[in-house]
């Protein structure tokens, strides 16, 4: 019993055993999967936690959406004098930014149908195209399949780098939603269609449509929208002029996917296929750096504008509208870069020339000449405004003749002494010839070019003046030399020509500029348009081109002359220094430099010839017809820019007067001054002559003198002629001599007799009849002379008397009757004849020329008369 009892016993603590040991292992168990829940949990915390600092380190470091990226790269775009579109500037990517509103829909519709076709409807990121991506990714590997949206694409293109990281994802996925919560659709896809790469160097659509059709995006049709809208998948290999086969392959598909999703119906996209790549293609080359020198010029204009960046010009589409005249321009490059017109230019890679094509008015840029050939690099050295060189003769008008005129009221035809001179320290001043020609105007002395006049004006006009002159006509002058007026002072062709414009237009200078306005893609316009200011009198500029004008005409600009065209210019030519001269063995004589600037109403051009290096070779040789390349680089394009445009000539100002001179002193001519040696010049109003020129005043002598004594009335008359045109005009003047003795004035009048009373019988009596002039004070002709003698008192026989005669008979006929006229002498008796104009050649004259020296008195009066003569011939 007690046994049984004992093994119940143990069965029961068996089983409790076995009951507490399983419930021990149920226990367990569960405290293991409790254990492993919390720690799966805590490691998923840990997992997402870790996950989403990752991910908001990431996010943190994620690029800030710069609006200077989304703005979009894109050079400036150049438009001409009438607003027309000609050239884009070179920037980091090559495109032509379009607002959204100028796409049409069909090219919109192309692009999203391939691309992201729920793009009106997600917020950046498209959830349903995103599992589908993770769920390739998974099966195919990460990078399998894309999931970006357009704006997914667009800030991946602006800000981050072209990788498929999953950082990248992520930054790319948070900038799509920020960019989509700041921007429209419309804005986003407008920078998109603008922002991608199209193949061939192209950015945006609407270069690519230029690219591939020749066309606008606004022309584009169903065809060409669906062959862009291809491209971007792989720009390289679907590019048409590249892989024009992919390219069709690719178009068709984009088409079927724009009918699938009801973009277009079957029939427009089978229309569509059917057109051929060949035949739908009309490519464009791309062109070399056009008009590069007139660029470089608004580029340079651009960046010293305030208010205009480096990045505006470069970066931000700026539409830049400028005052480029195509024709012109071409022309220009034409002239200088072909031997269509000029044909010596020399066969040396260093030589150069230049040219700046103005409107004189306006003082815009229309053309601009660099070199023999472009250097096809945007910001290539620009001969025309960069270089700056002597500028020879053509700096006469500029600071010697104008300031002349301007400050002194020198006329044209104010003389001038060309000799030998220096400068104020003493240094000898030389003309080209090495010769010096003597008095001369200053209209001769411009025209020939000489030097020393030149410098005799700037001289007197004073460096400081000079200097203020050539200030206001936009030259920058430190200090003002002596040597600048013949041409010193390095300029460019630009400034050149701005300065002589100054001249063309009246006296009013412009700085010469060729950008009108600006504007920006934001719709803002900057104005530039530089204010003109009056640089000198209108008389002096009038007065300077009238000289300028003789200086082609008569001149040593000849060769730029164009017939019909009422112009003027100016020649200019430097010279080596002497150790210049002696490094490269040049002769003497030869020139560095060859100018020439000169205007009209309407255009103003300079031109500068030369070579871009100093060597042996590199000279224009005395008189080779090389010299005349500058002129016939002036003629060539200011003839052909004039050729279909009146040209007015220029209008004297009231302020100027033309006055008949003296070509020999510059004095209004005398009566007696040849026609061909009467010229007429200008005048400062109010400053005309008014001495007249003794120069050619020669009074012609009184002809015919004779004297006659009469002994019945003891007088001696005289008589002689002159010239009717010139009779009034004189007055003549009677002097005597008596045995030799002293001259004395015995009458002036204007009566060609005179009757001397009582002379002394015996008396030798020398008369001296000269003509003197009631103008001009001092001039009178040579004299007249002439001599007679007085006959003895005759005593008569009384044994000779007669008897009287009486009164009652009459003694005519009676030949023995004396007849009381026997007393009168023949006239033919005791005449002196005048024997020209040096007298009778007595030795008491003073000189061969003149009578005796008068002793200031003026004769006897009682051998005077006032009997009235009849002196009618």
């Amino acid at each position: 019993m007690s046994d049984q009892l004992n093994t119940r016993q143990a069965r029961r603590q068996a089983q409790k055993k076995k009951q507490n040991s399983n419930n021990n292992k149920g226990k367990s168990k569960k405290q293991l999967i409790k254990k492993i829940a919390i720690a799966t949990a805590i490691a998923i915390a840990v997992a997402i936690i870790a996950t989403g600092i990752t991910v908001f380190a990431i996010i943190s470091n994620a690029p800030e959406l710069d609006e200077e990226k989304i703005m979009l790269t894109q050079g400036a775009l150049m438009y001409d004098q009438n607003d027309e579109f000609i050239s884009q500037l070179e920037s980091s990517e090559r495109r032509m930014n379009v607002s959204i509103s100028d796409v049409p829909p069909v090219v919109q519709d192309a692009f999203i149908a391939v691309e992201d076709i729920r793009f009106r409807d997600h917020f950046g990121i498209d959830i349903r195209r995103l599992f589908g991506a993770v769920a390739a990714n998974i099966t195919d590997g990460f990078g399998a399949e894309g999931a970006s949206t357009i704006t997914q694409q667009l800030v991946k293109n602006l800000f981050l780098e072209n990788d498929k990281l999953m950082t990248r994802k992520i930054q790319e996925q948070y900038l799509a939603i920020k960019l989509e919560q700041q921007f429209s659709k419309d804005q986003i896809l407008e920078m998109y269609l603008n922002q991608i790469y199209l193949g061939s160097g192209v950015y945006g659509i609407e270069l690519a449509s230029q690219r591939y059709f020749n066309k606008t995006v606004e022309e584009l049709s169903l065809a060409d929208a669906a062959l862009l809208a291809g491209i971007p998948r792989r720009p390289s290999f679907y590019d048409p002029t590249v892989n024009p086969e992919a390219a069709e392959s690719r178009r068709n598909l984009v088409l079927s996917l724009m009918v699938q999703h009801g973009k277009i119906t079957e029939e427009e996209a089978a229309e569509a296929e059917a057109i051929s790549i060949e035949d739908q293609l009309d490519v464009t080359e791309r062109e070399a750096y056009a008009y590069e020198a007139f660029y470089n010029l608004v580029l340079n204009e651009l960046e010293e504008i305030d208010g205009i960046t480096s990045s505006d010009i470069y970066n931000s589409g700026l539409k830049v509208y400028t005052t480029l005249d195509t024709h012109a321009q071409e022309h220009v490059e034409e002239v200088l870069q072909t031997s269509d017109y000029i044909q010596n230019y020399p066969d040396n890679e260093d030589f150069q020339a230049a040219i700046t094509l103005l409107d004189t008015e306006t003082g815009q840029i229309k053309a601009v000449g660099s070199g023999r050939e472009d250097s096809g690099q945007q910001r290539g050295f620009n001969y025309a405004t960069e270089a700056k060189r002597q500028i020879g003769s053509t700096a006469k008008p500029l600071l010697d003749y104008g300031p002349a005129i301007e400050y002194l009221q020198w006329s044209t035809g104010h003389m001038i002494t060309d000799e030998p001179h220096s400068y104020s320290d003493g240094t000898e001043i030389n003309n080209f010839d090495g010769t010096f020609q003597g008095r001369m105007s200053m209209r001769r002395a411009l025209a020939a070019s000489r030097n020393v006049p030149a410098v005799k004006a700037l001289q007197e006009v004073g460096t400081d003046r000079a200097k203020e002159f050539g200030e206001q006509l936009g030259m920058s002058i430190d200090t003002m030399h002596e040597s600048y007026g013949l041409g010193a002072i390095p300029l460019s062709t630009k400034d050149l020509a701005g300065a002589y414009a100054a001249f063309g237009n009246n006296g009013t200078y412009t700085q010469p500029y060729s950008v009108r306005k600006v504007e920006f893609p934001d719709g803002r316009v900057l104005e530039f348009e530089p204010e003109s200011q009056m640089a000198m009198s209108d008389y002096t500029a009038y007065m300077v081109t009238d000289m300028l004008k003789t200086a082609v005409t008569d001149g040593t600009g000849g060769t730029a002359n164009i017939s019909g065209l009422p112009m003027a210019g100016k020649t200019g030519t430097t010279n080596f220094d002497q150790d210049t001269r002696d490094q490269y063995n040049i002769p003497a004589n030869a020139a560095p430099d060859i100018w020439f600037a000169g205007y009209t109403t309407r255009y103003t051009a300079a031109v500068w010839t030369g070579f871009n290096q100093h060597s042996e070779d590199n000279y224009f040789p005395s008189q080779d017809s090389s010299r005349q390349i500058a002129q016939q680089i002036f003629k060539a394009v200011v003839e052909e820019v004039s050729s279909n445009i009146e040209t007015p000539d220029f209008t004297m100002p009231n302020s100027v007067v033309r006055v008949g001179v003296e070509r020999s002193t510059g004095l209004l001519p005398s009566d007696f001054t040849p026609s061909s040696e009467i010229v007429y010049e200008l005048f400062v109003r109010g400053n005309e002559p008014t001495r007249v020129s003794e120069e050619f005043i020669d009074i012609e002598s009184p002809s015919d003198l004779m004297a006659n004594y009469e002994e019945s009335s003891n007088q001696i008359i005289m008589s002689w002629n002159y010239p009717d045109e010139f009779r009034e005009q004189v007055t003549f003047e009677i002097q005597v001599s008596v045995d030799g003795g002293d001259l004395q004035t015995l009458d002036r009048k204007k009566d060609m007799q005179y009757i001397y009373g009582s002379p002394d019988e015996g008396a030798t009596y020398q008369f001296y009849v000269t003509a003197l002039s009631d103008d001009h004070s001092n001039l009178k002709s040579d004299p007249v002379s002439v001599t007679i003698e007085i006959p003895e008192a005759v005593i008569d026989d009384p044994d000779d008397d007669e008897p009287d005669v009486p009164d009652n008979e009459d003694p005519v006929g009676d030949p023995d009757v004396e007849d009381p006229n026997d007393d009168i002498p023949d006239p033919t008796n005791n005449v002196g004849n005048g024997n020209g104009s040096n007298g009778d050649g007595d030795d008491d004259t003073n000189n061969d020329d003149s009578p005796p020296s008068s002793d200031g008195d003026d004769g006897d009066n009682d051998n005077d008369t006032n009997e009235e003569e009849d002196t009618t011939e």
